[in-house]
């Protein structure tokens, strides 16, 4: 666990690095393009040298572990050592300018992720940054965080929807009927950007529950290390246990997640 730790700190200091120079980059404005070609050849021309840095920095900092590519499936292998890395999590909010977005970095181990970092450049001004380890609990900024403990009526809930979730009709369809039932139960629901990012909020108690369906392995990996570090429930949505080829995820804290796991129960 201390070599794990150690290695945080590195990797830690790799994700700021990238993000820090993404965030100089990153337009004022909404970029302009129209077409999903336009915008995705944009965004390729800032993610591009930062992805290529990021795998650079962490490839340095444990060589024997692969390298995942950013695909839009979702997979990662179910054995070995391998980084999954994003290094513009949450694209579609820095091309428009906003601060939602965030530089994740984990390592996976045999299909399960026993490192995470999730910085947010920009999040709340000066930024935050999310890090937990296997076993050895979760920080943000540095101290250990915890989720926060409400009423589910009176709880924000978020959630998103995987890359490809139009081409998998039960996930898209799973993902509606999750929404009208999820909104008549809590206070509000949200999409607060990228979904590493809002998993690892909800170990912090800044949300109180995330769920998804649809297989979303290289994006909820990290936040799901983080969260359930920090104490929160990490299952899918029916309250089994979560892995990385599960077809749907809920994070909540630990009082609440069996009411969540009720309202889901609802979808087909």
């Amino acid at each position: 666990m201390d070599e794990l730790w150690t290695l945080a700190e590195g990797v830690e200091a790799a994700v700021r690095e990238v993000g820090a120079k993404l965030a100089a980059g990153r337009p004022v404005e909404p970029t302009p393009e129209r077409t999903a070609e336009e915008a995705m050849a944009r965004f390729a021309e800032l993610d591009g040298p930062a992805a290529a840095e990021l795998r650079e920095r962490l490839s340095a900092l444990r060589p024997q572990a692969g390298w995942v590519p950013e695909e839009l499936d979702g997979s990662v292998p179910a054995e070995g050592e391998w980084w999954v890395c994003d290094a513009t999590d949450g694209a579609v909010q820095y091309l428009l300018g906003q601060p939602h977005w965030a530089v994740t970095a984990t390592l996976v181990r045999d299909g399960a992720a026993v490192l995470a970092v999730v910085h947010a450049p920009e999040l709340f001004g000066a930024g935050r940054t999310y890090r937990a380890v296997l076993g050895g609990g979760a920080q943000l900024d540095g101290r250990p965080i915890a989720p926060l403990e409400r009423e589910l009526a009176t709880t924000v809930a978020a959630t998103s929807q995987p890359p490809l979730v139009a081409a998998d009709p039960v996930a898209l369809r799973r993902a509606g009927e999750s929404l009208s039932a999820m909104a008549g139960a809590v206070l509000a629901v949200r999409n607060l950007g990228p979904t590493a990012l809002q998993v690892a909020q909800v170990g912090s108690g800044h949300l109180a529950l995330f769920w998804e369906y649809g297989q979303d392995a290289g994006n909820l990996l990290p936040g799901a290390l983080i969260a359930g570090e920090a104490g929160a429930a990490v299952t899918d949505a029916a309250g089994a246990a979560w892995t990385a080829s599960s077809d749907s995820f809920l994070a909540a804290a630990p009082g609440l997640h069996a009411d969540a796991v009720g309202v889901l129960r609802a979808v087909s």
